[in-house]
């Protein structure tokens, strides 16, 4: 999309020491003087960094003062966290701010390609120009189907959202620590990220021993930049017998 608006893309760094979250003196030691779009993504993936309502505040603060559009991706924000927080709970944020959010992880409807934005009239308009040369709309049944979706009870979350995904990520943590990595139990989304142990060259040299002999494909962090070259990310989305099953087999390995 940036290569299609003729835009240069600009990398920053999160990194484990602070928590996975935006470093705002790194960021305003850089030249700033032509960056109109910052994307943030919390809760966050890979690393399952959950949002902070003083990481979002810090956001605002940074679009108003550099005239910056902090677009945040908030899809996981249904998904094991204890607080559903959205950036635009932010006083300020409607006029800097666009948050999206997708049906995929928290109905589960991945494929359905329905989800929303939110933002001010302004922001809006600009989105829809960028997007009618992109799709003309999302089939009407699925709409609708999602839209009927929208009325499931806050007991069907509880259960679809918190408590599987709970069973699940106890599971993945057991994998991690049999593979001697290292993770933060209280991870929110659908994935689990851990560091690997230092006697390993890099996190491929694991990622092939867990492939070859356990016959379990493990994501190496790497594929998410740089910062993952030690780290590994285990996916949620798979049921429990599976998560199991990938347990027992590793177990024989290691």
């Amino acid at each position: 999309m940036s290569k299609l608006l003729g835009c240069e893309i600009v990398n920053y760094d999160l990194t484990p020491e602070n928590g996975w979250q935006p470093d705002f003196e790194a960021l305003e030691q850089m030249d700033l003087s032509g960056v109109k779009l910052m994307w943030t993504n919390y809760p966050n993936m890979p690393t399952g960094a959950a949002a902070r309502r003083e990481t979002l505040e810090k956001l605002v603060d940074f679009a108003r003062r550099h005239s910056i559009v902090v677009v945040n991706d908030n899809p996981y924000s249904f998904i094991l966290g204890k607080e559903h927080l959205s950036i635009l709970q932010i006083p300020g944020a409607k006029d800097c701010c666009i948050e999206f959010n997708s049906m995929s992880k928290s109905h589960n409807m991945p494929g359905w390609r329905v989800g929303m934005l939110a933002t001010n009239a302004t922001f809006v308009s600009w989105i829809l120009k960028v997007k009618s040369n992109i799709d003309s709309g999302t089939f009407r049944p699925l709409q609708l189907a999602a839209a009927q979706a929208y009325a499931n009870s806050d007991k069907w979350h509880q259960q679809a959202n918190m408590v599987v995904y709970a069973h699940r990520r106890k599971l993945a943590g057991e994998i991690m620590e049999t593979l001697g990595c290292t993770y933060e139990p209280d991870q929110v989304g659908m994935f689990l990220w851990g560091r690997i142990p230092e006697h390993y060259t890099d996190v491929e040299e694991l990622t092939e021993k867990v492939l070859h002999e356990a016959r379990v494909f493990l994501t190496p962090g790497f594929i998410f930049g740089s910062n993952g070259k030690r780290y590994i990310r285990i996916s949620l989305c798979a049921k429990e017998e599976k998560l199991a099953e990938a347990l027992e087999r590793i177990h024989a390995v290691f």
